[in-house]
């Protein structure tokens, strides 16, 4: 049974904020780009649709914009709040990249404030598409800097311990420590992906339901196209990451397959269950295969669990949070790839209704892959907060008051959700885009192009 003592609290309300922040912040990063994709097409090829797709996009972002802020000021108050030690460590040295976010964060919003009030305004539409460079631009940045702060956790560097006082500060070399590259790698690539699958959801759901346009056609095969692009992307980084864990978190990779012994042409182990005796049954093996992904080369030799000290591995059901994490990855590949080569092989209807329930799936899978991505992420570095600097009990508070701050954030984040849906409904219900289009652009025109 767990004990909710102040650690685990402290724990379940980092975890809580995280898993309801992600979902801002992965939309925060995805959706500006999407959007100046859609309106760079609609100013090139002189379409009205995919300037009104921009449009609506756009409004639809501020709502979520809007709750992140809000997320993301409780994540670092939580840091200090709940994590007093670990930010006297570590504070000083982090805390460039934590200021650059938030820099970051406010370039993009002063930009997005100006893109949304200047439709219209330009006479040459080109001036409004270039307000988007540095809206992607900040929103990518807010990433980067984030993430560098995670990685540091990861493989911590650019710093010393002398008598308990931290000492020789690099922030430079903190942030780019080892893990950077590959983090946020994944974590931008996964973003755009899961952004471009929500949209298309969204849009495959409309046809579905029979109310599809060719404005939402247009929509589709735009966001399908990106998502495919995106996902492959994501492929990618995740190999190089699967490579990173072998050479500098072996123990976090073994715990994800369950590799216990080390040896060269290991096996990559999908699903299965295990006992207490770190018994597997159940399980798909494919020969080789873990060997291969850690260093190209069945010969690689793979270090095992059994190299660490007991108290110092994983959870070992962090094995089906990468597990999921993957299997979302290759169906978002899959399902992104099938419509694109139905849009292009015209024998095939891309807009077959099996198809398009596929595609709906897609887009709360592709964030639920995220949070497991995240929660295989934190989890997999147990028991450290610091790896091999300081542990998640050595960092926690010890206050007593940790229950009281949980309710009241997790009526916060319900609150926040409930209206955060409401609005987003509200915004678009009954405004169907053809009527907004027959009013922004009558007869289809483009004035000034």
């Amino acid at each position: 049974m767990l004990e909710l003592d102040g650690v685990t609290l402290s724990r379940l309300l980092t975890a809580s904020t995280l898993i309801f922040h992600v979902i801002f912040a992965t939309i925060g990063v995805g959706i500006p780009v999407m959007i100046a994709i859609a309106e760079f097409l609609g100013i090139k090829r002189k379409d009205p649709h995919y300037l009104l797709l921009a449009r609506r996009w756009a409004r639809g972002f501020t709502i979520t914009v809007a709750v992140g802020v809000v997320t993301g000021t409780a994540i670092g108050l939580q840091l200090s709040l709940l994590w007093p030690s670990f930010m006297q460590v570590a504070g000083q040295v982090i805390a460039l990249p934590l200021f650059m976010e938030t820099f970051a964060f406010f370039f993009e919003a002063i930009f997005l404030g100006i893109y949304l009030y200047t439709w219209d305004r330009f006479k040459n539409r080109w001036t409004h598409w270039l307000l988007n460079i540095p809206i992607v631009i900040g929103a990518t940045l807010s990433a980067f800097f984030i993430t560098t702060v995670n990685a540091f956790m990861n493989t911590p560097q650019g710093f010393d311990i002398i008598d308990g006082e931290t000492v020789n500060i690099s922030p430079l070399a903190a942030m780019f420590n080892p893990a950077t590259p590959t983090k946020v790698f994944h974590v931008v690539t996964s973003s755009y992906m899961t952004s471009a699958l929500i949209l298309a959801a969204i849009t495959a759901f409309i046809i579905l339901m029979k109310k599809g346009t060719d404005y939402h056609k247009k929509a589709l095969r735009l966001t399908m196209t990106a998502g495919l692009i995106f996902a492959a992307g994501t492929a990618l980084a995740g190999d190089l990451s699967a490579k990173f864990l072998a050479k500098e978190q072996p123990e976090k990779l073994a715990a994800a397959e369950w590799h216990f012994e080390t040896e060269s042409n290991a096996d990559l182990i999908l699903f299965g269950t295990i006992n207490e005796d770190n018994e597997i049954s159940n399980e798909i093996r494919i020969p080789g295969m873990l060997s291969f992904l850690a260093g190209n080369s069945f010969d690689t030799e793979v270090v095992g669990l059994n190299e660490f000290p007991e108290e110092e591995r994983p959870p070992l059901w962090v094995h089906y949070m990468f597990d999921m994490m993957v299997g979302i990855g290759m169906y978002s590949l899959f399902i992104a790839g099938l419509f694109v080569m139905f849009t292009l092989i015209k024998r095939f209807n891309e807009w077959n209704k099996l198809l398009l329930m596929g595609i709906v799936a897609s887009g709360p899978l592709a964030m639920l892959a995220i949070e497991f991505g995240w929660i295989y992420a934190e989890v997999g570095r147990q028991p450290w907060i610091l790896r091999g600097i300081m542990t998640v009990d050595e960092a926690a508070t010890t206050s007593s008051s940790v229950g009281i701050a949980f309710g009241l954030f997790l009526g916060l984040y319900a609150v926040l959700g409930f209206f955060c849906v409401r609005v987003l409904l509200k915004m678009f219900k009954d405004k169907p885009p053809k009527a907004e289009l027959e009013k922004r652009f009558p007869g289809g025109r483009l004035d000034g192009l």
